[in-house]
């Protein structure tokens, strides 16, 4: 009888296994439909060890970017179903159904035209048929950039290369995505991210199999590259793909290429590079005035009603309190309107503004606080008198270690970047360096009130400096 009750007691006392239904199921509500079904809705639950969880994703691709951008999230979300949950670890699982189209070359052949490098390169950047000219909403602020586009569409190697660039969430990327889409029937396309280009570069160098490189990238007829600044600092990369933009050049491909500021801001890219980009047609995406913010809300609340049963019809004045607050970028324009949608699909009730303000109240204060890494930076350097090289350097002197870890702290608390994002912007620096200066930062605020005010001071000449630059 003791031997029972003792099982029994130690049955009860076993941990509730993490449901992970209840955890895919916040995330869709937290994080959006868009970021859900794009990414989070790829992961497998796998199992729970001691204080962590073992999740499966399908590339390591995949695992990188939820890694970067939606860990800190995911943890959090877990965290409120199981408190005792303290990390979170991924393992890949190969999807096996490339290697099965890879024996049928004409499967492959017959519905894609577009170059992706296999074997030993993995196929990351698929063209999306959704994100196509047709759905690309329009308005004076990225007309120029559209037409440009089209142009090229329809006329390649008219304007080469075409340099797109603009802010984050401006609709660089569907543009590159549009023209692969409309070109790859009948040309030969390769679209790819500079981080992945660089990281196939690494990889080629390391496996001495730098011939394929160069074939798979001078023989295309199209060549996408998204985020070019993301090739900052990379002095090897930079001088190979120097000759594979002339090889291509030469042969009269087009090219095609997005960043995030014009080419003379570009940081520590060579100036002959740099040329090169200003050479062809350089053209920025603005940032979205309100005729096209009310356009988009407009498109998306339509094609979310007729994704869904229910049909929801959102009032004017919440419409119009989304497009005139939420000014940032498209995707945080599209992540309110999935918000809304969610909050009326669970609740069967439209919100009314009290509720919309509580609803979307981080992106409300994201896009009050529109504070940059080199903003940040700047400041910092400022106010300890040091310049920004020595800031970015590799020295550890004791005079640049403490600026350079306030800096990281600042970005960290001030900015929505993930670690990575935070060691690229500060000469390429690990992750585990970003969170070492935080937390060095954190501890010294506990014992020294001149760190205290430092920090307090710098917070609101970062903020204030910011309020004075807007326009």
């Amino acid at each position: 009888m003791n031997n029972s009750i003792n099982n029994n007691s130690l049955k009860d006392s076993k941990p509730d296994i993490l449901d992970w239904n209840l955890v895919q199921a916040e995330m869709k509500n937290k994080l959006g439909l868009d970021i859900y079904e794009s990414w989070l809705k790829k992961i497998t639950f796998v199992e729970e060890i001691n204080n962590y969880i073992l999740l499966s994703v399908p590339t390591r691709f995949i695992r990188d970017w939820i890694t970067s951008r939606y860990l800190d999230q995911i943890l959090k979300i877990v965290k409120n179903y199981k408190k005792e949950i303290i990390r979170i670890e991924f393992r890949v699982t190969e999807n096996k159904l490339n290697s099965i189209q890879d024996k049928n070359n004409n499967i492959i052949e017959n519905k894609e035209n577009i170059s992706f490098i296999k074997d030993s390169y993995l196929q990351y950047n698929r063209i999306d048929p959704n994100k196509n000219f047709d759905n690309f909403i329009t308005s004076s602020s990225n007309k120029l950039a559209y037409e440009a586009s089209v142009k090229v569409s329809e006329n390649i190697s008219h304007y080469n290369p075409l340099y797109l660039y603009g802010g984050v969430g401006m609709g660089k990327t569907h543009l590159l995505n549009a023209i692969g889409h409309h070109l790859k029937k009948d040309n030969k396309v390769m679209f790819i991210s500079a981080e992945r280009f660089m990281y196939q570069f690494v990889k080629s160098i390391r496996s001495n199999d730098m011939v394929k490189f160069k074939e798979y990238f001078r023989n295309t007829d199209i060549l996408l590259i998204d985020d070019i600044q993301f090739m900052n600092g990379k002095e090897a990369m930079q001088e190979e793909f120097f000759h594979t933009f002339n090889a291509l050049l030469d042969k009269g491909s087009q090219i095609i290429i997005s960043a995030d500021r014009s080419p003379n801001k570009l940081l520590r890219i060579q100036e002959r590079i740099k040329s090169r980009f200003a050479g062809g047609l350089v053209v920025d995406i603005q940032k979205t005035d309100l005729a096209l913010r009310k356009k988009i809300i407009e498109s998306k609340i339509s094609d979310l009603n007729n994704l869904y049963p229910e049909k929801f019809n959102i009032p004017e004045d919440i419409k119009d309190f989304i497009s005139i607050k939420i000014t940032t970028s498209v995707r945080e324009l599209v992540g309110a309107i999935n918000r809304i949608i969610s909050f009326s699909r669970i609740y069967n009730k439209i919100p009314n503004l009290s509720e919309t303000k509580v609803i979307l109240k981080d992106l409300l204060n994201l896009n009050e606080n529109k504070v940059t890494i080199d903003l940040i930076q700047t400041i910092v350097c400022r106010f300890f008198k040091i310049s920004k090289n020595e800031m970015l350097s590799s020295r550890r002197s004791r005079y640049l270690v403490r600026p350079r870890q306030t800096a990281i702290y600042l970005t960290k608390i001030l900015t929505s970047k993930s670690l990575p994002e935070i060691g690229r912007e500060f000469s390429n620096r690990d992750h585990t360096t970003i969170i070492h200066s935080v937390k060095t930062i954190e501890k010294l605020k506990e014992k020294d009130p001149d760190m205290i005010a430092n920090i307090d001071k710098l917070k609101n000449q970062i903020m204030y400096s910011n309020k004075e630059n807007e326009i």
